[in-house]
């Protein structure tokens, strides 16, 4: 990739830094993978837009940690929706689903929901887990805020290590072919912990006073969550227009430098192996209560996808 024109316009993760101020940023940009995620199950328009913003939103912050293996987040509530859960895998896999009380949500009407009204009482969590050998990492803070990254928002001020501002939005739009489509986006800017302010004095280096240099990096932190905050909701999803073209217009000003973007895809982790792996180890007992009409059908979350045995391929899995 040798030019900015060269970035794909949809489904990446887009790293840039505003050099001056020591800041970091993401824009996410969602087209056909998020359409994916959502069009294998048939939501309520309500749960639909907060799944996808949920998914960009995991997008971002994946995108700022330093991993391998896979970024959740999973928000549990009362209220209608009980359930909403996001994944993105290190190399860019990314997958969610939401349960929800389909008379409850209907009653809320079509309007925009507040997360108070979607999820009741309950709580955000973050969660890397590397793998079985690694100790997993686990943030969870009481819901609090009445949209997804007023949410985010709240997880970010309990944290002394992470300084963010994010914004998130989705969309169902029309295209051309009058089909229909979701797009999602979401642009974070991010702080990072100061670094140690001595200097070597033997290498000739002009020390600045902490309270100037503290002052001058406080005004660009300000002004970075302000021109973010200009980021429009039809900004974020609109595919007209580029992902770098909209950080550049933001920050050029600041003195931005955009990096070579991550792609995403639309990825679930289950498969047939896996589910016989799960039947083969549960005693006979349960796996007859299992059986309905004879046979166990298992469903995935996720990408809806139905794994079937009739008894023949229970026979088979117990003599393996």
């Amino acid at each position: 990739m040798n030019a900015l024109s060269d970035i794909p316009r949809d489904d990446i993760v887009l790293p840039f830094q505003i050099e001056p101020s020591g800041l970091r940023g993401r824009l996410v940009r969602l087209g056909a993978s998020v359409d994916t995620v959502l069009r294998q199950h048939d939501y309520p328009k309500a749960v639909a837009v907060t799944l996808a913003e949920m998914v960009a939103m995991s997008a971002a912050l994946a995108a700022t940690l330093k991993y391998e293996g896979v970024f959740t987040l999973q928000i549990k509530g009362d209220g209608p929706v009980r359930l909403m859960v996001t994944d993105v895998t290190t190399d860019g896999g990314i997958r969610g689903y939401a349960q929800f009380d389909a008379d409850r949500v209907r009653a809320l009407g079509d309007g925009p929901l507040s997360v108070p009204r979607l999820f009741g009482a309950g709580y955000l969590a973050f969660t890397v887990d590397q793998g079985q050998h690694t100790e997993r990492y686990q943030g969870i803070v009481e819901l609090t805020g009445s949209t997804l990254a007023e949410c985010a928002h709240h997880y970010f001020r309990q944290s002394e290590q992470f300084q963010a501002g994010l914004k998130v939005a989705a969309r169902e739009q029309v295209n051309a072919d009058g089909t229909r489509s979701w797009r999602a986006g979401a642009l974070m800017v991010q702080r990072l912990p100061p670094e140690s302010a001595q200097g070597s004095a033997e290498g000739g280096e002009v020390l600045r006073p902490l309270d100037i240099v503290a002052e001058e990096a406080e005004e660009g932190w300000r002004t970075a969550l302000t021109l973010a905050a200009s980021a429009t909701s039809a900004e974020l999803v609109d595919p007209e227009l580029p992902a770098w073209k909209l950080v550049d217009r933001l920050f050029l000003a600041e003195g931005v430098k955009i990096y070579r973007p991550t792609e995403v895809e639309p990825r679930c982790r289950c498969s047939r192996e896996r589910v016989e792996n799960v039947l083969r180890s549960l005693p006979q007992d349960d796996l007859e209560h299992l059986k309905v009409d004879g046979k166990v059908e298992v469903r995935c979350e996720f990408c809806n996808t139905v794994h079937l045995f009739d008894e023949p391929a229970l026979q088979a899995l117990r003599a393996s």
